[in-house]
């Protein structure tokens, strides 16, 4: 294979940045391969023999990076590898991470099954105990299947063979890092649950653990960079979760912001009878707060107007994988430039990185389920999720809780079925991915679904998608929020789609669009929408699209009920020719001028 990888392993940082341990194995870099467009894999061998081919982890076979690049349909793929166990491990069990596999895993070692999972966008973790331990030779199996018949959470990926419209090139089998982590063996900490309470200076903190031994105990150390700030424990021999609260000094109480994005370090121990360290491991906690008042979406207690960007996090080489941790960076920055405060992380669960960046840097996130690819073709009854849908979006809301960036949910975009006298699958599940969600987090708003049907009467905050190209014809099309009346999307019969609008705070989640192909517009009459397309009428030069921009931006500034919009979008995606940046992220106007366009005060902002 001559394809160089970009470092060696490819992404070589820490994945899961908010429980971090010390000690890990990363495991990105050359995998035996195999495609198996039959899915006859298991039946003829593929599980005890070497893999026909190689690829480098985690990027997927579709993807250049990947040293394959086929974007073929493949039913089911396979890897391998063989690896040993460090032994300086010893004494500790081993756990082997997945961040995310596309789209139901099988993973085998030493020809033992060790984990199963369906969902393409969440991570899942194998115990390895009995099968592999420090020092010992592991060999990895797995098997990913990848369907494209039949209901199955996608996102954009086209289920036919070529890019189409707003449809893009598949991604199948592993795309997120694969790590191996020594954990001890009788009792570790799990996954933090932290929550920030400002209202209190306090931050609420759910700390599990997987077994509950005589005189263990939980201890959270927070610190600045002046040192300790506040240290709380719990006896963890009784509860399952203990819960501590850390109570920040008012000296040293300081929010998280996009002005000032702090964030505070956090130690998590569990000790033994005898005050030895059994666990440790390291995380970070924003302090920050959401609220509704009225129309408005209050962060810290002021209003704060969402200057979003639609975000589908795709890249030329990697697909859905950045090629680089800096990438990641780069998109938010870019984001920044342009004049947006954060974005919709649209029709994906971003790696948990993202997120890291995004705390760090002060980007506001709407956290977003890839929930594309449940169409039937069934009359009103035509978009079925089944309860996959709601065990992967409570996988995604468990991993991302306690990142302060995230400021709302969103698991569901643009189903789209008419009202009628019957209660179908789609109000099921809509239903029950909104309760699953105020269920898992209170702390946050929920939006049941962005734009099109908005099947739950009590959603915290409701929106609609519009792309009218002409700033005036947009202003009288969001003219009716200030009565109650706001634009809300119907069938193209004029059907309703949704529950009436019951006076929450609402935004337009969708707008813009604008298509721009400056290479295109010179060479083409503006009919070349399989190679190049966007919304309306494309510009005839930047100057105009700059104009246009500007005057779809000024009506949702200029509207005091009005929390927020996002703009379609940060880049282009393939054939998909509307964003602010071209698809290698290179610029494609004046960002000076977008900035500006946006960083006038909105009169949402100035009213009390």
């Amino acid at each position: 294979m001559s394809t160089p990888l970009p470092l060696d392993p490819p992404r070589p940082e820490y994945p899961r940045p908010q429980f971090a341990r010390e000690a890990w194995l990363n495991l990105n870099g050359r995998w035996q391969f195999e495609t198996d467009r039959g899915d006859s894999g298991l039946e003829r061998g593929l599980l005890g023999r070497d893999l026909s081919g190689e690829i480098v982890v985690p990027f997927c076979p579709e993807s250049e990076l990947s040293g394959i690049g086929d974007t073929d349909f493949m039913e089911a793929v396979w890897y391998r590898r063989t690896v040993t166990v460090p032994a300086e491990w010893a004494g500790n069990e081993v756990l082997l991470h997945f961040g995310a596999v596309d789209h139901d895993a099988t993973v085998w070692v030493n020809g033992t099954e060790v984990a199963r999972h369906r969902g393409g966008f969440t991570p899942f973790t194998a115990d390895l105990r009995g099968v592999a331990g420090p020092g010992d030779e592991a060999v990895i199996v797995v098997r990913a299947r990848d369907s494209r018949h039949g209901p199955q959470a996608r996102g954009k990926q086209a289920t036919w063979y070529a890019n189409t419209h707003c449809h893009y090139t598949r991604t199948t089998g592993i795309w997120q890092t694969v790590w191996l982590e020594p954990v001890p063996a009788a009792a570790r900490l799990k996954r933090p649950r932290i929550t920030p309470d400002l209202g209190s200076g306090s931050f609420h903190l759910d700390l599990p653990v997987t077994g509950n031994l005589p005189g263990h105990e939980v201890r959270a150390v927070l610190g600045d960079s002046e040192g300790e700030v506040v240290t709380a424990s719990a006896r963890a021999d009784l509860d399952l979760c203990p819960r501590l609260v850390l109570a920040v000094p008012e000296d040293r109480l300081r929010t998280w912001s996009t002005a000032d994005p702090h964030l505070y370090d956090l130690r998590l121990q569990l000790l033994d009878a005898d005050g030895a360290v059994v666990d440790e491991a390291t995380s970070y906690a924003g302090m920050r707060s959401v609220a509704l008042h009225g129309k408005r979406v209050l962060i810290n207690g002021e209003p704060v107007f969402q200057r979003l960007v639609l975000d589908q996090g795709y890249y030329p080489d990697g697909l859905m994988t950045a090629p680089t941790d800096a990438d990641l960076v780069r998109d938010i920055e870019l984001g920044l430039r342009a004049g947006f405060n954060g974005a919709r992380l649209h029709q994906k669960v971003f790696e948990e990185r993202y997120l890291y960046h995004a705390d760090r840097l002060g980007y506001l996130v709407w956290g977003e389920f890839g929930d594309w690819g449940c169409e039937t073709g069934v009359r009103d009854d035509n978009q079925r999720p089944d309860a996959s849908y709601v065990a992967q979006w409570l996988e995604a809301l468990e991993r991302d809780h306690s990142h302060p960036s995230i400021i709302g949910w969103c698991p569901l975009n643009e189903t789209y079925q008419h009202l009628h006298d019957r209660i179908t699958q789609l109000d099921d599940v809509t239903r029950a991915m909104f309760l699953a969600t105020k269920q898992a987090d209170p702390s946050r708003p929920v939006i049941d679904a962005s734009g099109y049907a908005h099947r739950v009467a009590e959603t915290d905050v409701y929106d609609s998608h519009c792309y009218e190209q002409d700033p005036q014809a947009f202003a009288r099309t969001m003219a009716g929020l200030a009565e109650d009346r706001p634009y809300v999307n119907t069938g193209p019969d004029g059907r309703p789609w949704s529950v009436p609008y019951r006076g929450q705070p609402y935004f337009c989640s969708e707008f813009g669009g604008i298509w721009w192909d400056a290479e295109a517009a010179a060479t083409a009459a503006g009919d070349e929408t399989e190679s190049s397309w966007g919304y309306g009428e494309r510009p005839r030069s930047a100057e105009e699209f700059l104009a246009r921009f500007t005057g779809l931006v000024d009506v949702l500034l200029d509207d005091p009920d009005m929390f927020g919009y996002c703009y379609t979008q940060l880049t282009d995606v393939f054939q998909e020719r509307n964003g602010v940046y071209g698809f290698d992220r290179a610029e494609k106007f004046d960002t000076a001028v977008l900035r500006r366009a946006q960083q006038r005060p909105a009169a949402a902002e100035s009213t009390r």
